[in-house]
């Protein structure tokens, strides 16, 4: 059993719905209090709305995270909120589907100023939280696709993953003075809303390439997250962890069917 983080502050951005909103899910069960960061509103109020209708403690701030003053207040305003930063997931994200001979240098750097430029804004900030605390969390999404897989259309979406797996490596010895560890969570075909846009076709095709034969949920990804936000991973930083249901796993089409 994990050492409980009730009443840590919680900052999650994208957390108004998809994987973030399953992270910021599992925290607020967990007695964490919850800073749900968005651009848009009406979204990032309902997703408060659910955590608080469940019993836990939320609050909402807009931002977009590309911004570094938007993304400095935000994170003051987190701590002045709970009183203090302790764990940050790093989740933002867009995955816009094109390919490269059709990309834009502006379609190029939106993905990897909303991917990549918003974690390193957002680890930034958050440091001299850390360094008050005595101690910090940050928990960075990124993806099988780029590190691991890859897919047509996503060359900017997986070079933003790579590029936050990269980051972390140096990052994790910067934040090691401030007692504060940073990781990786690598999802595989997560249930999300963006994912189910692609159509059902997609989403059968994928699962039936999956061992587990599934796609994975939302509080997959979190219940990871809350791992390397516990007290009994204080010795693990600049590591990564793929939660894809083996999807990485088969070397052909064969192996999945010889199951």
């Amino acid at each position: 059993m994990l050492t409980p983080i009730k009443n840590r502050t919680v900052i999650v951005t994208g957390a108004s719905k998809g994987i973030g909103k399953g992270i910021a899910t599992v925290f607020a069960e967990q007695g964490a209090h919850i800073m749900v960061v968005a651009r848009g509103e009406a979204e990032a109020a309902g997703a408060v709305a659910e955590i608080k209708a469940a019993g836990g403690t939320a609050a909402y701030t807009l931002c977009d995270v590309c911004d570094e003053a938007q993304v400095d207040a935000m994170v003051a305003k987190t701590a002045e909120t709970f009183g203090g930063v302790d764990i940050l997931c790093a989740n933002a994200g867009i995955f816009p589907q094109k390919k490269i001979i059709e990309m834009s240098g502006a379609d190029w750097d939106a993905v990897l100023q909303t991917n990549l430029k918003s974690t390193f804004l957002c680890v930034k900030a958050c440091i001299p939280y850390f360094e008050k605390k005595g101690r910090g969390r940050v928990i960075v999404t990124s993806s099988i696709t780029g590190p691991v897989t890859a897919y047509p259309g996503w060359a900017h979406y997986g070079a933003s993953k790579a590029g936050q797996l990269g980051f972390l490596k140096t990052a994790a010895m910067e934040l090691a003075r401030y007692n504060t560890t940073i990781n990786a969570v690598m999802p595989g075909n997560i249930i999300t809303e963006g994912l189910a846009g692609l159509g059902q076709d997609y989403l059968d095709t994928m699962a039936a390439s999956i061992p587990l034969k599934r796609l994975g949920d939302v509080k997959d990804i979190g219940y990871a997250a809350l791992f390397f936000a516990s007290d009994e991973a204080a010795y693990i930083t600049g590591q990564s962890i793929i939660v894809d249901g083996g999807q990485i796993l088969p070397e052909s089409l064969e192996a999945i069917e010889s199951i």
